[in-house]
């Protein structure tokens, strides 16, 4: 018969029997945390769900496994600590008083409730993943800019709700007073962070005013680009040669912002020299051609003008200008491009030549 009296011996104030109970806990949260926390996940999506949404369980699964399998050892192994006692020899005292047992106790509550923070704002990306995707089924572009921003709200409110609950339940500070005194010290709080607070009002006022929505195209300074993002303090702008600029969105409504997106036509405007060889005859046929390529273009409209401009320093300048009826940057430049090959045949047909800067120099003997 198997003696099973080794398990009362006793080390360090415990039984063999409880550290096979703590290790034992390890060991089962180790072999099925990912188990368990799959399971729970399930249970989650079917809270969060939404039957219209082509996201699935595998992308809520990736995003909750994570926090939840660190969640749940976390409370295994504060079911298996339970059996394990400090020695008394050691005269610590009680949890209440400042101590090693404080420090462990308020340490494992701080840990475990960050952990629940974390599974809660993976939450909140989830279902913002499902807006974003019903966003995209709408042609209305407003969606994709508020929703961004109300997963950013969403998630600012979780953090100062689970500091509140760390300070008050962990740190046993009185919340009531620290409301009053974050009342008093508003004033200068809202003094120091002025630029801060100039930046929040300016997204307010971006959502409300509409001056651009996402996927506009802007020029704000010296920076043109697509709007992908319209956070709290800033708003970010993907470049034409895609770099991510950052731009404060105090200055987003201060300075002078044109919405290229809103054109019903893009401009176009140049010279073109002609040498100076080209005769009056060539030129004129040349400027109506141009003019009639430009009038026939079926990505331009009526308003554009052709027309022999000035005498140069070293060529017959002609102003072309024409109109691209879209308002989209791939567009505007692939019809920049295909009236440009058509001006160089025109400029051909007729055998005149495009000049390029150039000086005479008259050479004159003395006798």
């Amino acid at each position: 018969m198997l003696n099973l009296d080794f398990l009362s011996i006793e080390l360090l104030g415990n039984s063999v029997k409880n550290y096979l109970w703590f290790v034992g806990a390890i060991l089962v949260g180790l072999a099925f945390k990912k188990l368990i926390s799959k399971y729970l996940s399930h249970l989650l999506f079917k809270l969060v769900k939404n039957r219209d949404s082509e996201i699935g369980v595998e992308k809520f699964d990736n995003l909750l496994t994570k926090p939840i399998s660190f969640c749940v050892m976390l409370i295994i192994i504060y079911f298996g600590s339970s059996h394990i006692q400090f020695p008394e020899q050691w005269g610590l005292v009680d949890d209440s008083e400042l101590g090693l047992r404080m420090f462990i106790n308020r340490s494992f509550y701080l840990v475990f409730v960050c952990s629940v923070i974390w599974i809660v704002l993976k939450m909140i990306d989830f279902i913002g993943l499902i807006l974003r995707k019903k966003a995209e089924l709408t042609e209305n572009k407003m969606d994709d800019q508020l929703i961004p921003f109300i997963i950013e709200i969403g998630k600012i409110l979780v953090y100062i709700f689970g500091l509140f609950i760390i300070m008050g339940s962990i740190f046993n500070v009185n919340i009531a007073a620290l409301a009053t005194g974050l009342g008093i010290g508003g004033i200068a709080l809202a003094m120091a962070s002025k630029e801060s607070l100039e930046n929040l009002l300016g997204s307010f006022t971006i959502f409300f005013d509409q001056p651009f929505t996402v996927g506009d195209v802007v020029t704000v300074g010296s920076v043109t680009g697509t709007v992908e993002k319209v956070g709290f303090r800033s708003t970010r702008i993907r470049t034409f040669d895609k770099s991510l600029v950052t731009v404060p969105n105090k200055k987003m409504i201060d300075a002078e912002l044109d919405n290229l997106g809103l054109r019903p036509v893009r401009r176009v405007k140049f010279n073109i020299g002609l040498t100076y060889e080209t005769t009056a005859e060539q030129i004129k046929e040349i400027v109506k051609e141009i003019q009639e390529m430009v009038n026939l273009h079926e990505k331009t409209n009526q308003d554009g003008k052709v027309r022999f401009q000035e005498f140069g320093t070293s060529s017959l300048d002609i102003m072309v200008m024409y109109f691209v009826n879209s308002p989209r940057w791939e567009d505007l430049i692939n019809v920049k491009e295909d009236v440009n090959y058509k001006i160089m045949e025109i400029v051909k047909k007729h055998k005149s030549d495009f000049a390029f800067p150039s000086s005479t120099v008259y050479l004159q003997k003395n006798k």
